[in-house]
């Protein structure tokens, strides 16, 4: 079989490893990105047959806490939360998690094996993100029940591997026995068919979410993902965390540093704080970080989550009836 899994007798819903852990109707994930996926985007892709995830890493303990009740008002389908290992009030996060019985977590930017069996021991579901076959082998060491395995396309925050995801994918396949969710450069129902055929369940899209009105990303933001071309993201700041962005001023002064040999002090003094909120949350195209995929090249407008789950699924099933058809 050219992927792993099956059709209802319907073809309007998909059995696998996956959709089975999650309990979803399609195999097709919602990133937890920061300052954009709260719980208006999380609870629309859940209830649109997906599993959305509210994203942890920009918001403070009581922050949390307000989406995850509000989430679960907006939805009775399965949602996630995406926490960040290096969160440094996690402690807070994971027990309101465990409190409001969030049924599955997201693991990212750390160690599993700290928080994953506080987790099992509450009957919460664990997927970890990595950005290597290594990672993925110490993740499911660890006792995570999936990974999501990003390539070097995604945006945001990346491994140093800088590992295409079509590499990236039948490697993670190869390394574990556990479900792989593949993400980076995903944003069609013919990149879903393609990383499945490489070994992947599900897809974990990004960006394409990010343009959608039910993100809490700002409005010029979304527009500037919409008006980026090919080209116009870039992965930089290696010497600190990786992070693909789309060019601005901020970037130039970054890759200005950096062609320099600026030290890690002067690089952490330029990125200052809330820099990603100042870009991506409060529309400062100049001055602000603006994180998205390279992706961003085929994202074209802004419509409804519900719409973008829609659309990926139906041209999943079309590709698959006539792979060469465009």
């Amino acid at each position: 079989m050219l992927y792993q899994g099956q059709f209802t007798a319907d073809k309007n819903a998909f059995d696998n490893r996956i959709t089975q852990l999650f309990g979803i109707q399609y195999p097709i994930i919602q990133a937890g990105m920061i300052w954009a996926s709260g719980w208006r985007l999380a609870s629309a892709v859940s209830n649109a047959g997906g599993l959305g995830i509210i994203g942890a890493g920009s918001m403070y303990p009581e922050v949390l806490l307000e989406h995850i009740q509000k989430c679960k008002q907006a939805t009775d389908k399965p949602f996630a939360v995406n926490l960040p290992l290096l969160y440094p009030d996690i402690d807070k996060h994971v027990q309101h998690i465990i409190d409001e019985k969030v049924p599955i977590v997201f693991t990212s930017a750390g160690n599993p094996k700290t928080w994953t069996p506080v987790f099992k021991e509450h009957g919460i579901t664990v997927v970890h993100v990595v950005s290597s076959a290594k990672f993925a082998q110490k993740s499911e060491a660890a006792g995570v029940d999936a990974v999501v395995a990003e390539g070097f396309e995604a945006g945001g925050h990346n491994g140093r591997e800088e590992t295409t995801t079509l590499c990236l994918i039948p490697m993670v396949r190869e390394a574990v026995n556990i479900p792989v969710i593949a993400a980076g450069g995903i944003a069609t129902g013919r990149a879903m068919l393609s990383v499945m055929a490489l070994g992947a369940e599900a897809v974990q899209i990004g960006s394409r979410f990010v343009c959608s009105p039910e993100a809490s990303s700002h409005d010029n933001f979304k527009q500037a993902v919409v008006d980026a071309k090919e080209g116009d993201t870039v992965l930089t700041l290696k010497g600190l965390t990786p992070v693909r962005l789309i060019k601005n001023d901020f970037y130039v002064k970054v890759f200005d540093a950096e062609s320099r040999g600026a030290s890690k002090e002067e690089m952490t003094e330029l990125l200052g704080r809330a820099r990603a909120k100042k870009g991506m949350f409060e529309g400062d195209l100049t001055e602000g970080e603006l994180e998205i995929g390279q992706i961003s090249g085929l994202i074209h407008d802004i419509k409804p989550a519900a719409e973008i789950v829609a659309d990926v699924w139906n041209e999943f099933k079309a590709t698959v009836e006539n792979p060469l058809g465009w």
